[in-house]
């Protein structure tokens, strides 16, 4: 039986419930975060932590507890779910209260937590690529904020899957890609060079995607933060995703475009060995 929390309790999952006044479920007044798990290991912790707090500092919510306070209570969560590969799931909103449009002062935040229990990170099934559609990114204008206002991301990655492919990479009115429905966007020019947008109020800064340039800065591997076309994508040797729950993964295909060879290259493959190291799994592929 899954455990979850909610505001100080470890509640069965099928019991885990909040108000039906709660602002995060009328107004999507609320932030959240996922933690990769591996080897029972939070993956990016601080990382992750320092973005929910920037979240909650954005729109004015106070963090419930301590961070110190927060770490036990995620590893207490993980503890007894016996979670060694997984995902923890954190969602903060600004709490309960009568119906209103202006957000309430003094509210006391409603958190909670779940976990999901997934296989090991798998360098060997990693290489496989995947294919993303385009569409207009018609989502708001703070998009560094990670609020759980997700609709339009499940507006896409229904489309996404409807039409065979896993993600959908968002264009900005002048035609330079944004990001992904639920994930960051990558290429290798066919000049060599590794981009990936720069973050500004249009895409949120995923942490997975600041571990990869880490590792790329560390491994000498040389890349540019800046805005790039559909049609430099499409005409790029290779192209990838990033996030907490995929990880890093190849992209082979963008709309019916293949991108190189239609198969992971050799610069993706690499931060994929890269990356498993990082997680201190078996990079021997």
């Amino acid at each position: 039986m899954s455990i979850s929390y909610v505001n100080g309790l470890y509640v069965p999952h099928r019991d885990a419930s909040v108000h039906i006044e709660d602002r995060g479920f009328q107004f999507a007044d609320a932030i959240y975060e996922v933690f990769a798990v591996q080897k029972g290991r939070l993956i990016d912790e601080e990382g992750h932590l320092d973005r929910m707090q920037r979240s909650l500092d954005e729109i004015s919510i106070p963090m419930p507890m301590s961070r110190a306070a927060l770490k036990l209570v995620m590893r207490q969560l993980l503890r007894v779910n016996r979670i060694r590969y997984g995902g923890l799931y954190l969602q903060i909103s600004r709490g309960v209260a009568p119906r209103d449009f202006p957000a309430p002062a003094g509210l006391t935040p409603t958190l909670v937590m779940t976990v999901t229990r997934l296989k090991p990170f798998d360098p060997q099934a990693a290489l496989k690529g995947v294919r993303v559609i385009t569409a207009p990114d018609i989502r708001w204008k703070r998009c560094d904020i990670k609020t759980v206002q997700l609709l339009a991301g499940v507006m896409y990655k229904t489309s996404a899957h409807a039409q065979g492919a896993a993600e959908a990479w968002l264009l900005d009115d002048n035609g330079f890609i944004t990001e992904g429905s639920s994930s960051n966007a990558w290429i290798v020019t066919a000049n060599g060079e590794l981009l990936t947008r720069h973050t500004d109020h249009a895409i949120l800064g995923g942490i997975t995607r600041q571990t990869v340039l880490k590792l790329a800065a560390d491994n000498g591997l040389k890349y540019l933060e800046r805005a790039f076309s559909l049609d430099e994508a499409k005409a790029a040797r290779e192209a990838f995703t990033t996030s907490s729950t995929v990880m890093v993964r190849p992209v082979t295909h963008i709309d019916d475009s293949q991108i190189g060879d239609g198969a992971c290259g050799p610069f993706c493959r690499q931060l994929i060995a890269l990356y498993g190291a990082y997680l201190g799994q078996d990079t021997s592929t």
